[in-house]
């Protein structure tokens, strides 16, 4: 039972509550971590005008604060006595969730573990959640833990 937990972060408050969960869950099962970080480079490429003559520089430093967010997350979870990897994934023409799905099925994860906002009303219909998305149409389960 969930021997192989997805745990996509950021490095925000919220996800680290999921990650929390997830090593506790992990601790009781025996299972193994895997940590995502989504670096999301669609804004540098669609707004070229906003970012003219910056995007070789930018998205060099997405990634590397997004493997930033992954080790600090890493050395957690390797603290608390979980078997853990890493994984840092970028989009360019997909949303966030459809990457967690294609890691969770390739992966061949248990479970997903996602810290949430929980928003609700307008600013989840402006917002829009990717979280939401990956409740709706995962294959395994999917723990959502929301933040404060």
């Amino acid at each position: 039972m969930y021997q192989r937990i997805l745990v996509p972060t950021d490095g925000s408050v919220t996800s680290e509550k999921g990650l929390d969960e997830a090593i506790s869950l992990a601790k009781l099962t025996g299972g193994h971590i895997r940590l995502l970080n989504v670096v999301d480079a669609m804004p540098v490429v669609v707004d070229a005008d906003a970012f003219a003559g910056y995007s070789a520089e930018i998205l060099p430093l997405l990634r590397e604060g997004g493997q930033i967010v992954l080790d600090r997350a890493r050395q957690r979870v390797a603290a608390a006595g979980v078997q853990v990897d890493t994984c840092l994934r970028e989009v360019m023409a997909e949303r966030v969730h459809e990457i967690v799905l294609e890691e969770a099925t390739g992966w061949k994860a248990d479970l997903i573990v996602i810290g949430t906002h929980g928003r609700r009303g307008v600013k989840r219909m402006l917002l829009g959640s990717d979280a939401e998305q990956i409740l709706r149409t995962a294959n395994v389960p999917v723990l959502l833990v929301r933040g404060a």
